[in-house]
């Protein structure tokens, strides 16, 4: 290629430079343009969800565990009586903590993750915005 072909293929390219994609930067970055991130995760949505969760296991394991002890109680002095109840409402007593314990350990995993939501999606934000600055440092080259 000649000298002059590559100037003109140069000038060219500048031309088409002008008609290409350009990527919009989030709000408040240098040189931003306006325009909004595609990924938004909002931590105060998620805030707010996780807060809930934690408050909805702390009175379901308080309230939850209500009537344990005197079901308990109950079931013991049926079967001690030798009421076939006892041991009925003994069944009922166990399913009961069983369910209980797994809807706390539900609350759990999703305050936890909501929580590494938040964390990680932050994280791949701040990865992507410093991926697409460096792409927009090679892109000045090309001016």
């Amino acid at each position: 290629m000649a000298w002059n072909e590559w100037e003109q293929v140069k000038a060219e390219a500048a031309q088409r430079q002008s008609a290409q994609m350009q990527l919009n930067r989030a709000d408040g970055e240098p040189g931003a343009s306006g325009g909004a991130a595609d990924l938004v995760v909002n931590q105060d949505d998620l805030g707010a969800v996780g807060h809930e969760v934690y408050m909805l296991r702390d009175r379901l394991s308080r309230d939850g565990d209500h009537a344990r002890p005197a079901t308990f109680d109950a079931a013991i002095a049926l079967t001690n009586g030798n009421f076939t109840s006892g041991s009925e409402l003994l069944k009922v007593h166990d399913r009961w903590n069983s369910q209980l314990r797994t809807l706390l350990d539900a609350c759990a995993r999703i305050s936890d993750h909501l929580d590494y939501s938040k964390s990680v999606h932050a994280e791949d934000d701040a990865d992507i915005g410093g991926n697409l600055l460096s792409v927009s440092k090679i892109s000045e080259y090309f001016k």
